[in-house]
């Protein structure tokens, strides 16, 4: 897979309904997976979105989630770039980069959902996400 560069947008516990409504104007496939799909046992609000996909024939790609408890969502830290594929170097080199001089809130590590997964905001305010997959066989 060739790495994939989006938007992923944060929600306040209406992810799935924004998601929803984007497929109703975009049309597409939507991959909706909860916190109950990958956190433990009596993770808060198991219902809410860890992470969805928007994929549409137009060749557009929309991410979104509900932000965790603990974090607010309001104008302006409701969007962040996303970068993912399988290209481990190239991804990795991307983090470098974007995180030197940067505010890391999530470190570059191997995630729950066994993805390698880092978020940060670049020098200039820009949020940046990186995800490294397995590559498929």
């Amino acid at each position: 897979m060739a790495s994939r560069l989006n938007p992923y947008l944060s929600f306040d516990g209406d992810a799935r309904q924004a998601m929803e409504f984007y497929k109703e104007v975009f049309g597409g496939t939507l991959t909706l997976n909860t916190y109950a799909d990958f956190g433990p046992e009596g993770v808060p609000q198991p219902d809410n979105i860890m992470h969805a996909m928007l994929e549409t024939s137009a060749g557009f790609t929309l991410m979104g989630a509900d932000s965790p408890p603990g974090m607010e969502v309001k104008a302006g830290n409701n969007i962040a770039v996303s970068v993912s594929g399988d290209d481990d170097a190239a991804l990795r080199g991307y983090w470098e980069k974007l995180s030197a001089d940067s505010q890391v809130s999530v470190p570059l590590d191997k995630q729950m959902w066994g993805d390698v997964f880092g978020m940060c905001t670049d020098r200039f305010g820009v949020s940046w996400m990186i995800d490294i997959t397995e590559p498929q066989s």
